[in-house]
């Protein structure tokens, strides 16, 4: 049988693809039998795990794709690289432990939650994406359609599940259970990765109930790792950089100038002894 049917028998496309290069380049550097094989099948593995994490990125439904190295920790001194250095090793993912992104909007706390997703599904982890609104809305049309199960059990099974923009809206006691639900589901079994522009202490306005909000909590911090970013917004420097937010100041200022400022006693002229009457 010839090479080619045997790869094809085998499956494998990526080596199929690219023999005649592999074996030009095993001829110029004059490789050993072993030292050839082992870059063949390093071709194919390359490939499809390449292939893989297309597809794994592809199922995430990533909004964008960021990775850690483009992460500027020059602008957020408040962030220890260590803590997420110590996290881009997916030990976390490992053990089932959760993590906690908090800050106000535009620090990059969902720049970090998708970098560290895209090194989950590099490692060859199923991840997927949400912000907490889709994930309520399709929980409750779930529960609707009675399909509520199926619907949970959908998202217990990613390793690694991002949900993103914890806060910005209030859940009313519906949502607010379900989410609970999916919380207890992934407790101790897979990882959850959190971003919030509120701290913990305001928890309980997020989910209306006090009690609720404290044993979600203590599920989520069980096993977990807490960052607290203080800074600036990344959004706000853009637009001062391009000029935006010195101009709008400038055209103030310019506008500002030109009012009339009312008289003052000092500044009005005193009377001429003409105009004054005995």
């Amino acid at each position: 049988m010839q090479l080619e049917g045997l790869l094809e028998k085998l499956k494998m496309d990526h080596l199929g693809a690219q023999l005649e290069s592999v074996c030009e380049q095993a001829s110029k550097r004059e490789l050993a039998y072993k030292e050839f094989l082992t870059e063949a099948l390093s071709v194919e593995w390359n490939g499809r795990h390449l292939r893989g994490v297309e597809g794994r990125l592809r199922q995430a439904r990533l909004p964008m794709v960021k990775t850690i190295e483009q992460f500027d920790f020059s602008f957020q001194p408040s962030i220890d690289r260590k803590v997420i250095r110590e996290l881009s090793g997916l030990g976390f993912v490992g053990r089932a432990e959760n993590v906690v992104l908090l800050g106000p909007p535009g620090v990059g706390k969902t720049h970090l939650a998708i970098a560290l997703g895209v090194k989950a599904i590099e490692a060859g982890h199923r991840v997927l994406f949400l912000t907490l609104e889709n994930l309520l809305s399709r929980l409750t049309r779930a529960k609707r359609e009675n399909r509520l199960e199926r619907q949970l059990q959908q998202f217990v099974y990613p390793k690694v599940l991002l949900l993103d923009e914890m806060g910005y809206l209030p859940m009313n006691r519906e949502e607010a259970s379900l989410f609970f639900r999916l919380l207890c589901r992934r407790y101790e079994k897979a990882s959850i990765i959190v971003t919030s522009n509120k701290s913990f202490v305001d928890w309980g306005e997020i989910f209306g109930d006090q009690v609720l909000a404290t044993a979600i909590l203590d599920r989520l911090l069980h096993h977990s790792t807490t960052i607290n970013i203080k800074g600036e917004s990344y959004r706000l420097r853009e637009k001062r950089r391009a000029g935006m937010l010195s101009r709008g100041r400038k055209e103030e200022e310019e506008k500002t100038a030109e009012k009339p400022e009312p008289a003052t006693p000092a500044q009005q002229e005193p009377e001429s002894d003409e105009n004054r009457t005995s």
